[in-house]
């Protein structure tokens, strides 16, 4: 009996990412829902700059390069130019998706565009060597802020689901994160409802998922996993912060 078995979205290559790295996970739930769906074969995945540029390698659908910060904009034309046929996804870090790209992602969620958003927010620039990022904590030591991110001077950390519940458009905002199996359940089942309500057209849907940088934390895998339980999930709560389809269920 078949116990365990990698997921078909996902190719055989080795990942790139460092001990204790948790895109690997999210790269499997990511595959799981894809083939849970059924929907391999017309999904299309948009991996800007960052840890996971060379997300193209991983996953078994077509995947395109986007500029720093642009994949919602790269998805927003994909998916507009052919809407029936292909499921689109973008993969990006908190970098990426709240720094650069905080442009595009709030005018894409405004939108309501009908596409599914995977972000990734380990607190800091993983690929470029461990800078200050705009989810990095109060008093986080990074490369950039050695002495601890002071928000007198740099300002606080910025809070995506909460910035963009504001928006009328977004469908559906949640939080999650991969620190432990009971988690991680709750992070596929997130995942799979942002692809679901794509394909039910339903609009923008993202999943920020809480995730562990050891290299760049200075952690072993184990502390880094620790430390998203006592410093990361107590300022960024894990919950859903908009889901339409569910308040429209409530009221009837």
């Amino acid at each position: 009996m078949v116990v365990f078995d990698k997921p078909h979205a996902l190719t055989d290559a080795p990942m790139h990412y460092c001990p204790g790295c948790t895109h690997g996970i999210v790269h499997r739930l990511v595959a799981e829902a894809i083939d849970e769906l059924g929907i391999e074969g017309k999904t299309i995945g948009v991996a800007p700059v960052g840890c996971s540029v060379m997300a193209y390698n991983y996953f078994a659908c077509d995947m395109i390069e986007a500029a720093h910060g642009r994949a919602p904009a790269v998805a927003t034309g994909v998916k507009r130019a052919d809407p029936e046929n292909h499921i689109v996804f973008t993969y990006q870090g908190d970098g990426d998706l709240a720094s650069i790209g905080m442009a595009e992602t709030v005018h894409a969620a405004a939108r309501n565009e009908n596409i599914t958003v995977i972000f990734i927010n380990n607190a800091i620039y993983g690929m470029t060597g461990g800078q200050m990022a705009p989810t990095s904590l109060p008093g986080q030591v990074t490369q950039t802020s050695p002495y601890g991110r002071d928000t007198n001077h740099c300002g606080f950390p910025i809070k995506v689901c909460e910035l963009l519940s504001e928006l009328d458009g977004p469908e559906y905002l949640t939080r999650v994160t991969v620190n432990n199996p009971k988690n991680i359940r709750v992070a596929k089942a997130a995942i799979k409802k942002a692809f679901q309500n794509q394909i039910d057209g339903k609009g923008f849907s993202l999943v920020e998922v809480l995730s562990s940088c050891p290299t760049n934390w200075g952690m072993t895998p184990q502390k880094a996993l620790q430390w998203i339980d006592e410093k990361m999930i107590p300022y960024y709560p894990l919950g859903v912060y908009k889901d339409r389809s569910a308040a429209k269920e409530e009221t009837k």
